[in-house]
């Protein structure tokens, strides 16, 4: 009998959970597939009429854009975005979180450095100030194989953090204090235990205003090609400096600490339609456990809960964090407009291949995994966050630049669900990969850390894969691999929001 899923007791559609044959009858729901319903994908329950709204989760996905039988199939062919009247309540769901006590909370082995904050690893990092001294930075790391490496155990590796801008573009302004705050972050950030900061010399995004943004770190190191004398000199130079780093870096030991130093960034990319059944309301099971346990979830990629943005409202802490996140939105509606753009040209086309068709329906998957405790504050993009909980951090869609933000907020460690097989990894930060379905986990169980497919198998609830997802998390910040990093990626992910033009 084919399994269907009706997710909401006032939703218009139910989600096929295996294939459906056209002309097969669905005893269950007293309907008939009139069309070949594939997997993820949506039948309609009941008839309905041009303009009229379409809900899942009992929320409206969007609109008929001509009418549908009962029985169709529910997708980009016959249902279309439109606007509609969001009712934020702000702060009617709010509520006190229930902590554990100190003696039951849960623990990792950690990293602690001299300021007090914790590490869940341990690099060395050659970070770029522009495009043009990204290739010095790559020899300097290159040199430090792992022949080389395996002379100082307790470090992670080297990494060489190179992008494709930091120059032709305005030196103030915005745009620019957004760009450096990524870079102050990523200098400053715990997972490094020192930073050589490399620049040409003459770019627009000089050492010294960064230097200064990081409140001249003990581990920060900086070096110019120009100054040191060229291209080979720098190389040489920053192998010697990265050497007395490592030697430093490989004293550090984990000890036992508090999951309240957690702070996790939450991605999900190449989602499909059981991203919002499986992966990422478990995810959200596991981020309530942390916020119990005193730790920080940072849910991001604003696009990505456009629509669905009054059920994080209704859990603001305080009017002022719901005004915050209610102008992020009206400020992402005039961007894209000014960019002649649509919020809706997400999803993406294998989101659709996958069952999802609107944003609103993308969105409504993707804000679960922020759990059910309190929105406690709002950030802009690379803002340090320094409040425990549920927070969100206003970033792009794209996953590489919403987590290169969430790095440099500080996220110590990723939990990045996906329904379609993204890969990526986010050095200095490990990147944890959440299977929304068991086939996906089965084809790419290289890449693959967690199966969440297990919900929609009938094999698990949501808070059983979040429990596991959590000791997960905590395994993974003593130090366990993920399968990202056993592959090696990381290396060429740093992405920063580039908001201006180049010039």
């Amino acid at each position: 009998m084919p399994k269907m899923l009706i997710l909401g007791n006032s939703d218009d559609v139910a989600v096929a959970l295996h294939p459906v044959a056209a002309n097969t009858p669905i005893p269950d729901l007293n309907i008939t597939a009139l069309a070949d319903i594939p997997a993820g994908h949506k039948i309609a329950l009941r008839a309905i009429s041009t303009g009229h709204p379409i809900r899942k989760f009992n929320q409206i996905i969007g609109f008929a854009s001509k009418p549908i039988a009962v029985g169709e199939h529910v997708h980009t062919h016959n249902l279309v975005t439109g606007n509609f009247e969001r009712d934020y309540s702000i702060g009617t769901e709010a509520h006190s979180t229930e902590l554990f006590d100190s003696a039951s909370a849960a623990i990792f082995q950690g990293i602690v450095r001299s300021d007090g904050r914790v590490a869940t690893r341990n690099y060395v990092g050659v970070l770029t100030t522009v495009n043009c001294s990204a290739t010095v930075a790559r020899r300097i790391a290159a040199h430090f194989t792992p022949e080389v490496l395996s002379a100082y155990p307790n470090v992670d590796g080297v990494v060489a953090i190179t992008h494709g801008t930091g120059c032709g573009m305005a030196e103030h302004g915005e745009p620019a204090d957004l760009l450096r705050r990524v870079f102050a972050g990523y200098a400053t950030h715990p997972n490094f235990a020192g930073v050589l900061l490399l620049g040409l010399g003459c770019e627009t995004n000089q050492i010294d205003s960064l230097v200064a943004l990081t409140g001249r770190s003990s581990n920060l190191r900086t070096s110019t090609i120009q100054e040191e004398g060229g291209t080979a000199a720098a190389i040489r130079n920053g192998i010697v400096t990265v050497r007395e780093m490592l030697e430093q870096a490989n004293q550090v030991s984990r000890t036992p600490v508090s999951a309240s130093n957690l702070i996790v960034g939450l991605q999900c990319g190449g989602s499909d339609a059981y991203s919002g059944i499986s992966a990422n309301p478990a995810l959200g099971a596991a981020v309530d456990l942390l916020v119990r346990n005193g730790g920080t979830a940072i849910l991001s990629e604003t696009p990505e809960i456009y629509g669905a943005e009054h059920l994080l409202t209704r859990r603001a802490a305080s009017p002022e964090v719901a005004a915050r996140l209610i102008e992020r939105i009206h400020w992402w509606e005039e961007y894209t407009a000014r960019h002649k753009g649509s919020i809706d040209n997400n999803p993406q086309p294998g989101n659709k291949t996958g069952g999802l068709t609107t944003i609103l329906e993308k969105s409504l998957g993707a804000i679960s995994k922020g759990g059910t405790t309190n929105l406690i504050e709002v950030y802009r993009y690379a803002e340090p966050v320094h409040k425990r909980g549920l927070v969100f951090m206003d970033s792009p869609g794209f996953d590489p630049v919403s987590a290169t933000g969430q790095v440099a907020s500080g996220a110590n460690l990723l939990c990045f669900t996906t329904g379609r097989g993204s890969v990526f990894g986010c050095k200095p930060t490990p990147s944890l990969k959440l299977a929304s379905n068991t086939p996906l986990y089965n084809r790419m169980a290289d890449d693959m850390d967690i199966n969440c497919g297990t919900i929609i198998d009938g094999d698990e609830t949501v808070q059983e894969a979040g429990a596991r997802i959590f000791e997960e998390m905590l395994a993974v910040a003593s130090g366990k691999p993920t399968r990202s990093e056993v592959l090696g990626f990381g290396d060429e992910e740093f992405q920063p929001w580039l908001q201006s033009a180049t010039l």
